[in-house]
């Protein structure tokens, strides 16, 4: 029999923010694929550019979705972080 552990926090229905970061340049005209997460992108002299991807998700399988699509589009993932409860940071989708 298994035993069954409460944790606090998330799990696989609850909604959360993340921020997600890959290598490449994502164009801002991604965000209503991405569920519509604000994305900027930056670069600095002799290294690749990287795309930081952040905002509210509905549930793990839309966090599922947005990183099939990044991994369909060949950007490397660098780091997935989840924001505990946190506002996200002002990130404009411009």
């Amino acid at each position: 029999m298994a035993a069954s552990v409460f944790r606090k926090g998330i799990d696989l229905q609850t909604p959360a923010i993340y921020r997600i970061c890959v290598q490449g340049r994502l164009d801002h005209d991604w965000s209503d694929r991405l569920g519509g997460m604000a994305i900027r992108s930056s670069s600095s002299p002799g290294s690749a550019p990287t795309t930081i991807l952040e905002g509210h998700l509905a549930d793990q399988a839309a966090l599922s979705g947005v990183l099939n699509t990044l991994y369909d589009l060949h950007l490397p993932l660098l780091k997935v972080e989840y924001l505990e409860g946190r506002e996200t940071e002002s990130v404009s989708p411009t």
